[in-house]
């Protein structure tokens, strides 16, 4: 778990970390998360903001309460979380990256050229979603 220690409310933080330790596989789907407590503990903040973290990813349907026993992580938690994470990136990078394309008038193609080359040789080689289904 990283330490916490931006700007961003406690609660927020700690439902990115677990977020985060959920793309990373170190919770797999049906596995039990630390409890509150042991968050409140860790981070040496009151339960109820680590409740309020585990929370939001249960309004969310990324984790799910089972009674006496804790939080587990809920069947396609992963896949939603990776689509989310794809979605804000089309917001926050792509979006933008596409409108001072257009205003400088560069075609699609020369855009497409700019970002392999940021990429460089191993990424951009990298198959597309589309590319590696069979």
């Amino acid at each position: 778990m990283a330490v916490i220690a931006d700007d961003r409310p406690i609660f927020q933080q700690i439902a990115e970390r677990i977020c985060a330790d959920i793309l990373a596989g170190a919770y797999p789907e049906e596995t039990q998360v630390p409890s509150t407590n042991e968050f409140a503990a860790f981070y040496r903040i009151n339960p109820a903001t680590a409740g309020k973290g585990v929370n939001r990813l249960v309004d969310r349907g990324i984790l799910y309460k089972r009674r006496g026993i804790g939080m587990f992580v809920a069947a396609g938690a992963r896949e939603r979380l990776l689509e989310q994470r794809r979605q804000e990136f089309a917001d926050r990078y792509v979006a933008p990256l596409v409108t001072e394309a257009s205003s400088l008038r560069l075609p699609p193609e020369d855009v497409l050229d700019l970002v392999r080359s940021a990429l460089g040789p191993t990424e951009a080689a990298a198959p597309t979603r589309q590319e590696s289904t069979p």
